[in-house]
């Protein structure tokens, strides 16, 4: 079954679909997915050996070598560290987006990209206690470390939603498992029917003027080696800001 048309929110004819692939038990099901459903697929980490037909695949300096794709086709590339900490920092900064790669790649994505819509498969953010933790088996949970910048993953996701929504693009989670993220469910065939979440713009931008006085911004992206500077309870503050503007906004959604 084709996607339906519809009207891009950036001026094109018909929208982006940009489909944020990670690493997690289930991941390996989109496999078997009808790729004219989207755009653009973007893999995080090791998400690119799940099927060949990727775009991009974004991955944190400390990734191995070894587990780096090789043999790259025409329309394929990698992304590092110099392509998505200037994105992050244009949506400002690493403290703020939340030092884990299901969030950096989605706004490297949101930036480079500029999707109409952003779907996440694999990406839930939860870990079981016992059994795999990813498609390949059992690995390393970093968005579970003990870290300054991911107190609240629900209020990393809510926030990069606003801000997606503030560049016209809707996020969405095609994931039917327990989630970390706070978007809406969809699936690939409604992807062309999703909407924009209803922005509360004051509320949106007094939270980001409240990051920008707060002054946490590493423009570099290795916020590690400044982490003794971040007071914990003023960003925990802000994570609560932007659980409540995301509440907000998904009461007025409700109400439209």
């Amino acid at each position: 079954m084709q996607r339906l048309c519809a009207y891009s929110a950036h001026g094109r004819d018909a929208l982006n679909i940009v489909i944020i692939l990670g690493s997690g038990p289930k991941a390996i099901q989109a496999t078997e997915w009808d790729a004219s459903f989207w755009d653009q697929l973007v893999v995080i980490n090791n998400a690119w050996q799940i099927r060949p037909d990727w775009h991009a695949c974004v991955f944190p300096e400390d990734f191995p070598d070894e587990k780096r794709p090789t043999d790259l086709a025409s329309n394929q590339r990698l992304i590092q560290a110099e392509q998505f900490v200037p994105q992050q920092n244009q949506f400002g900064g690493v403290v703020y987006v939340g030092g884990t790669m299901a969030f950096t790649t989605a706004y490297w994505a949101l930036g480079a990209l500029k999707p109409d819509v952003m779907a996440f498969f694999g990406c839930d953010l939860v870990y079981p206690d016992s059994g795999p933790t990813h498609f390949y088996g059992t690995g390393t949970p970093d968005p579970l470390r003990n870290d300054v910048t991911l107190q609240s993953l629900e209020a990393k996701a809510a926030r990069l939603q606003l801000i997606a929504a503030k560049y016209g693009c809707s996020c969405v989670n095609l994931s039917t498992e327990p989630s970390r993220l706070v978007f809406p469910r969809a699936t690939l065939e409604s992807l062309s029917e999703v909407d924009v979440i209803e922005l509360d713009h004051q509320m949106t931008e007094h939270v980001l003027k409240r990051e920008r006085k707060l002054g946490y911004q590493v423009t570099s992206g290795r916020y590690w080696e400044f982490v003794e500077q971040f007071d914990p309870n003023a960003l925990a503050h802000i994570d609560a800001l932007w659980l409540e503007a995301h509440a907000n906004a998904l009461l007025d959604s409700q109400m439209a």
